[in-house]
């Protein structure tokens, strides 16, 4: 055996044990992007990329969920023509390319339907749904959610997240798990009258026994249902009034946790929060370029190297004027003046 000298071992262990947030030290400059569900899409947005880098971009969150051609359940396929394995590492290649970290998406326990659609979990296994029977045509309620407390679902979901962190060739996955709304429901038999700060917490611990402990990547989650939106007055959607919020104090701290906050505001109390309690922050913001740059300068004076960077969404941005989004552009100019 090779033996080492003080200097190498030294460095050596710094590498092994470096914190995360030293790991992160390159400010992330993120774009959450959907709709890019088949390889034409993906061929197509490969050809954006190179513009992308040179405006800065160097993190893609790319939202995948059932868009793909499963092979362990090809019964949870969505469409006809899903983005295939080859589709998916042929894009991972350009990202990397470039200089792209590429994150995919699968939304977790909420976000199982929009409006009359059903998505393929709970269409393909209507047992898994946490309101079984419930909601006809989906009718009254914001989106369907599954049932955390089924094993059933988790054995299906993470063979579904396995083979998109695969094809993808990705060391991160963000999860979702954005506006949930009916744990503990009363039309919920699984949950009904059940903590719902303990039901999401276990939820996102299941995810992270998998995600992390397991496959040893990076989790990354909406943060909404963790603001207290008693405390702020953030509404029901940017935070939480149903009883999710006090699961920030249940669950692990190495998740990342990407607040999002769309509206222009005096301040942003969620970010200094978060990091107060020992998790990394990706803020991200929407349309409102006044509210972008808000959201930007008030998380930049936290000054803490546990704020990874910023994260820009793209809900209803058309793909072919992506490069021209205007908060992206003037959010750039901002945080490549660091």
């Amino acid at each position: 055996m090779k033996r080492l000298f003080p200097t190498t071992l030294f460095l050596l262990i710094c590498v092994v044990w470096m914190p995360a947030e030293a790991k992160d030290s390159k400010p992330w400059r993120a774009v959450h992007l959907l709709d890019y569900n088949n390889d034409a899409a993906l061929d197509a947005l490969g050809q954006n990329l190179e513009s992308l880098a040179k405006q800065g971009i160097n993190v893609i969150v790319l939202e995948v969920d059932y868009n793909f051609d499963f092979k362990s359940h090809p019964e949870l396929r969505r469409g006809t023509n899903p983005i295939t394995k080859d589709g998916a590492r042929r894009f991972a290649s350009q990202c990397k390319k470039v200089g792209i970290r590429l994150i995919p998406q699968f939304q977790s326990l909420g976000h199982q339907s929009w409006k009359a659609e059903t998505f393929p979990l709970l269409t393909a296994y209507p047992n898994f749904d946490l309101t079984p029977g419930a909601f006809a045509n989906n009718e009254g309620l914001y989106c369907r959610e599954w049932d955390p407390l089924n094993p059933e679902v988790w054995k299906v979901v993470f063979q579904l997240m396995d083979e998109i962190v695969d094809a993808f060739r990705a060391d991160a996955l963000h999860v979702g798990m954005d506006e949930i709304f009916l744990l503990g429901h009363e039309l919920s038999p699984a949950t009904k009258g059940k903590d719902p700060s303990v039901l999401f917490a276990n939820a996102v611990k299941e995810i992270y026994d998998h995600i992390v402990r397991k496959k040893h990547l990076e989790m990354l989650m909406w943060a909404d249902r963790l603001i207290d939106g008693n405390k702020y007055e953030f509404g029901e959607w940017e935070a939480s009034k149903n009883g999710t919020a006090a699961a920030i104090d249940l669950i692990p701290k190495d998740i990342i946790l990407c607040p999002w906050h769309y509206e222009l505001r005096d301040s942003y109390p969620s970010i200094p929060t978060f990091i107060d309690k020992g998790f990394r922050v990706l803020p991200a913001g929407w349309k409102n370029v006044d509210a972008t740059k808000a959201l930007i300068d008030y998380s930049r004076k936290t000054g803490s190297p546990k704020l990874l960077g910023y994260m820009f969404t793209t809900w209803g941005v058309k793909k072919e004027t992506l490069l021209e989004f205007e908060p992206m552009i003037e959010g750039l100019k901002i945080l490549n003046n660091e």
